[in-house]
């Protein structure tokens, strides 16, 4: 381990098992193989661990085949009793969870205490879910027979998550997942995979029975992904990240008419209209652009801001914008922390590029840091012109970029000009106009005079090609769940 790591951080980072976890034990990958996990801030090694190979998967899907009949056959009321000890064991372990986010993602320790309080969250409410599963009972509308419409766990399942929210992925998954009575293999992204692993631990700890939920982090994904999914046994694909990745695993799960969960690509539009509060506006920009560095998919991408107030929310954000303080997410009062890696930086310096080449100008930031760690500066860009890549594209950086419109018409072909749908924000004080958005925009959510929307009791996803399916709320579990109908005559 590297020895330029504070001790708290060293110490935390010889507790994170270094194997994979199959059928509730710790193992070495099947070749022995191992790969390092880094700090995106300093660039170095702080862990190397067990590279799963896809026998490795293959013997982690038997594990959840093995586990599944009897995990589905446990009362609800165990499932449930599982599920919030391991969210109590979550607030036990808060910091520990939070700093192992920050070292191996890089997003500022405070925004990493806030994803274990999200993230938790989804424990919580599933544990409270598992009991009211519930189905029907009634009389035919012919009289002759009664109606007995049951929900039964869909079975095994593959998760397949993002290293941008390394914990509040796994939880939305394996949540509900394991409330429903579904087993689970998932697969971490290499990027962060220490956070799901250390919190598998509190999930051992918590009395999960072995096979249950199988660990199998890889540095080489579509390997290992592939036999699982194509294996016969499997009944359920959930995948967060890009659109490209998403509908070749949609492809994939086709041969076996796989369920799927799909949370894809985003490039939510932020609408300020002319009677916004700016005081509320330029918050939520704040929030819902640099949270998590801007690499989110629900991360605002077009504001879309009406041309009376467009120069005061451009300098008003762009204020704030250069008050915020840079560098590695463990020091104190650093709001941006680095971007995952190089081909980050790369991409908005080349969507930043882009866009001034076509005419918009630089109210803040605009560049990489040079030196140790991948750093972008947080970037406010006004004036951008239609055509320019930044509005097709997903940022996925710190970088804002403004737009103006004229009338509520434009406003709203603008915000639905995207083959995305995943999320919008919306600023006006005119409540009948907030409700022609709410059916007006083409996502499957919406913030109205609110930055961030995400919340574990509510439904989490998109239309169009930012996904299907929804994560989280009471709409979250009947994602693993099945209905059955049974008649029985009354003669």
């Amino acid at each position: 381990m590297n020895m330029t790591l504070a001790s708290n951080e060293q110490e935390l980072l010889s507790r994170v098992p270094g194997g994979l976890f199959i059928g509730g034990q710790w193992t070495d990958a099947e070749e022995g193989r191992t790969f390092d996990v880094r700090d995106p801030a300093t660039n170095e090694v702080i862990a190397s661990i067990a590279d799963a190979t896809p026998a490795d998967g293959i013997r982690a899907l038997d594990a959840a085949v093995g586990a599944q009949d009897a995990w589905a056959a446990t009362a609800p009321r165990t499932r449930s009793d599982i599920l919030r000890r391991a969210f109590d064991l979550v607030q036990q372990h808060k910091e520990d969870l939070a700093l192992l986010m920050t070292l191996e993602m890089g997003k500022p320790l405070a925004e990493a205490r806030g994803e274990v309080v999200y993230g938790g969250e989804f424990l919580r409410w599933f544990s409270e879910e598992a009991v009211r599963i519930s189905g029907r009972y009634g009389s035919n509308p012919e009289g002759t027979g009664q109606m007995i419409v049951s929900q039964r766990p869909v079975g095994p399942s593959f998760f397949v998550t993002p290293w941008n929210f390394p914990f509040a992925m796994a939880t939305r998954k394996i949540a509900p997942a394991l409330a429903a009575g579904c087993t689970v293999v998932i697969k971490p992204p290499a990027l962060t995979p220490l956070t799901t692993i250390f919190f598998t631990k509190l999930l051992e700890e918590a009395g999960l029975p072995a096979g249950v939920v199988n660990v199998v982090q890889t540095s080489r994904s579509g390997a290992l992904s592939g036999p699982i999914i194509a294996d016969p046994r499997l009944r359920k694909l959930s995948f967060t990240g890009s659109t490209e990745v998403g509908r070749k695993l949609i492809a994939q799960a086709a041969d076996g008419i796989l369920r799927v969960s799909m949370e894809l690509g985003g490039n939510a539009p932020f609408v300020v209209f002319e009677d916004a509060d700016l005081d509320k506006a330029v918050d939520g920009a704040m929030a819902a652009k640099f949270r998590n560095i801007g690499q989110a998919c629900t991360a605002a991408n077009r504001f879309i801001v009406h041309q009376d107030v467009a120069e005061e929310f451009g300098r008003r954000v762009a204020e704030r914008v250069q008050a915020m303080k840079i560098g590695r997410g463990t020091e104190d009062g650093v709001a941006i922390g680095p971007l995952i890696d190089e081909d980050a930086v790369a991409k908005a310096e080349e969507l930043v590029g882009d866009a001034v080449d076509r005419g918009a100008r630089v109210l803040a930031g605009g560049k990489a840091l040079e030196g140790t760690g991948t750093f972008y500066e947080p970037t406010v860009l006004t004036e951008v012109v239609a055509g320019s890549a930044i509005l097709r594209e997903e940022i996925f950086g710190p970088v804002l970029a403004i737009a103006t419109f004229a009338d509520e018409a434009e406003a709203v072909r603008l915000a639905n000009d995207t083959e995305y749908g995943l999320v919008s924000y919306v600023f006006t004080e005119d409540l009948a106009r907030g409700h022609r958005m709410i059916d007006a925009l083409e996502t499957g959510m919406m913030g109205l005079n609110v930055g961030v929307v995400s919340n574990a009791a509510a439904p989490f996803g998109g239309v169009k090609q930012s996904g299907v399916g929804r994560e989280g709320g009471a709409e979250g579990i009947h994602e693993y769940l099945s209905t059955k109908y049974t008649l029985i005559p009354n003669s």
